[in-house]
């Protein structure tokens, strides 16, 4: 194991002139990154129970009306109308009354017969029409281009909208996040980080100061070629070079974050293989559903919750391939059908590792899709609809623009179709995630940070109610950020360049380290510094 010691504020400042961090940039980081750190230490939900959130991305636009469907009586006639050949038989359909509806009926599609029995059970609702927006929007705003979200209707763009809940601007730091930056401290020490994707790198997962641990289906990857146990073999020869390389200290700071990274790495595995070794389901997989295998993975990592000191956890999940030009109807009935096989699997998981109530999954998706048909597919549209499941989640319901009846008439479309059926959201993404955010612990005088458009776009709309007062979880209340309004553009400062050097007797390096290899391996010293003092208090004392 690595036994460098932290740089002083001195060292730091020395090395990292040597190694071209601008000044400007530099600080820019180091004020951030202690903004980021004095909300963190302000919010400590009350009772410090465990909650997880579990987000379900659905690549590529899902044809969401398809999944949720109108059959009131009036209702039905005007979807199949506007629908045409993409429209479901009525007596296919898997009918549901939602409770806060009025006695309106609507019809879940029929491949997603577990999505239908949560619901009936209360314990996954629905949430319908959302969608990125800048703020409240009107079909005048849409045909003046007023407050219209940056290249509406593009994959790249609304992906990264959903994500990072900045419609109008371009970022890398999503809000799953800056969540975690937010509540991090709230976990004690670990090389797992609280952010976990099961699907590479996301946005999403991405904060000022969190950053994301990822793996696969079947756990984390291991070096190749490198294990730690290897004795007497070309493994531990290869082990023990590793070994060497990255227990050294480096002069430059562009090295030494390079080796702290893989050494990080390695302990990561290790630290993740230990926590998760013994953990397993009887609850079974469906038979090759790859979604309900990377579920599996997330509750076993739930489970393991107090191997990694664990108090919160955001999760990241992706499934793509619904960007359906073509054979929308066809594919869809695998596709969703895949999706509620895991869901119902996940459920069930939950439930025999005792943290049902403990999780939430909700979907997401880059944009609804149009409702008109443009032959035998759907193309890119705006609002669509989504689902919530968990034990905390008040289920049985479909949650929406209440003015609006929280599902949309499809009889009176005329105030939100911008055209084909591509229809104006009655719920933005930040009250979606403003809902999610408040059940997960994240305070009001916190959520600006966290979704920076919310108070002066949308602070004025009452919440979804999707949780149940009982069930959500109620944060200590912290005094105002010092610069609340730092936060609103949460992309990270960019470097000035400059040239390399080792610096005082190092190595000398054609490479330069930006403000983004600053704090990159400021974190990493922090997670050392965080796993070197929760050490020190349990070992034995010395004679």
């Amino acid at each position: 194991m690595s036994s460098s010691p932290p740089l002083s504020r001195r060292e730091f400042l020395g090395q990292a002139s040597c190694a071209g961090v601008g000044t400007t940039a530099l600080f820019s980081t180091l004020l951030t990154l202690r903004l980021a750190n004095s909300l963190a230490a302000q919010t400590v939900p009350a009772g410090g129970d465990y909650r997880a959130l579990v987000c379900l991305f659905l690549a590529g636009g899902n044809d969401s009306f398809n999944m949720l469907v109108p059959t009131s009586s009036g209702e039905y006639e005007a979807y199949a109308k506007v629908r045409g050949n993409l429209a479901l038989a009525k007596d296919t359909l898997l009918q549901i009354t939602p409770g806060n509806l009025g006695g309106r009926t609507l019809g879940i599609h029929p491949s997603m017969t577990e999505v239908r029995d949560l619901f009936t059970q209360g314990r996954l609702a629905f949430v319908s029409n959302v969608g990125s927006l800048v703020r409240p929007t009107t079909l005048a705003d849409v045909k003046a281009g007023r407050h219209l979200p940056v290249s509406l209707y593009s994959h790249a763009d609304q992906i990264k909208q959903w994500q990072t809940c900045i419609p109008d601007q371009r970022t890398a730091i999503g809000w799953g996040g800056r969540a975690a930056d937010i509540i991090r401290s709230l976990n004690g020490p670990s090389l797992v980080s609280m952010n976990i994707s099961l699907s590479g790198q996301s946005v999403f997962l991405t904060g000022q100061q969190a950053f994301t641990y990822a793996v696969g289906s079947s756990g984390a990857t291991a070096l190749t070629g490198y294990s730690a146990t290897a004795v007497n073999s070309l493994t531990a020869v290869r082990s023990k070079g590793v070994n060497n390389i990255v227990d050294q200290t480096y002069r430059n700071l562009f090295e030494q974050t390079y080796a702290d990274s893989t050494r990080d790495a390695v302990d990561s595995y290790a630290e993740f293989s230990t926590a998760l070794a013994g953990i397993t389901l009887t609850t079974p997989v469906p038979t090759g559903n790859s979604l309900a295998s990377s579920l599996a993975m997330i509750a076993k990592i739930i489970a393991a919750n107090g191997k990694f000191g664990a108090k919160r956890q955001i999760f990241f999940v992706q499934l793509g391939g619904w960007d359906h030009h073509d054979e929308v109807v066809n594919n869809q009935l695998t596709m969703l059908r895949t999706v509620s096989q895991a869901v119902g699997f996940f459920n069930s998981a939950l439930t025999e590792i005792g943290l049902a109530d403990k999780a939430t999954l909700f979907t997401a998706s880059d944009f609804g899709r149009t409702l008109t048909s443009n032959g035998n597919g759907s193309d890119h549209a705006w609002g669509g609809n989504h689902l919530v499941m968990g034990g905390a989640v008040g289920g049985g319901k479909v949650y929406g623009d209440a003015a609006a009846g929280h599902y949309p008439d499809l009889q009176n479309l005329a105030a939100i179709d911008t055209g084909q059926g591509r229809l104006i959201p009655g719920v933005s993404v930040d009250e979606y995630a403003r809902d999610l955010l408040s059940w997960f612990g994240i305070s009001s005088g916190n959520m600006d940070y966290v979704l920076p458009a919310f108070s002066s776009r949308f602070g004025g709309r009452p919440a979804l109610g999707l949780f149940s007062a009982a069930s959500t979880s109620t944060p200590a209340t912290p005094s105002a950020p010092a610069t609340p309004a730092t936060p609103s553009t949460p992309t990270p400062p960019a470097s000035s360049g400059g040239g390399g050097g080792g610096g005082g007797g190092g190595a000398s390096s054609p490479l330069f380290l930006g403000a983004l290899g600053a704090l990159a391996l400021l974190r990493l010293r922090q997670k050392r510094l965080d796993r070197r003092k929760a050490e020190a208090k349990t070992a034995p004392a010395k004679p």
